[in-house]
């Protein structure tokens, strides 16, 4: 069985910094990157960025990209999103998931595990 724990998320003022953390345990032995998911209330699950385990390739949503750098510490299965320069419209719940897609999938329904999520709350 796979675990997926997020923590980091807060509230904050727009313009401030947040680092969101997924801590991945079981069995993950098929899985080859973990993807960060976000959903605002009334909205669909969208992309923000993942990383691939092997070699810490990054992608990213147009949304983020140049704001929320997405690193990765090996030794601790833990991958980071580090949200800088936050937005009111970056508010959301962020769910972490493990791909074993050589390219992770942008869509939510090809995800089978999930986290409980971490609430982002920015204020303008």
């Amino acid at each position: 069985q796979v675990q997926l724990v997020e923590s980091g998320g807060g509230l904050v003022q727009a313009g401030g910094s947040l680092r969101l953390s997924c801590a991945v345990s079981g069995r993950t032995f098929s899985s080859r990157s973990v993807t960060w998911f976000r959903q605002a209330p009334g909205k669909e699950r969208e992309f923000v960025a993942a990383i691939r385990w092997s070699d810490g390739y990054t992608y990213y949503a147009d949304s983020v990209k140049g704001r929320f750098p997405i690193s990765i510490d090996n030794a601790k299965n833990t991958v980071y999103l580090q949200m800088n320069s936050l937005k009111p419209e970056d508010t959301a719940t962020y769910y972490c998931t493990i791909s074993s897609g050589v390219v992770p999938s942008t869509r939510s329904y090809d995800y089978d595990y999930w986290g409980q999520g971490t609430q982002v709350t920015v204020s303008s």
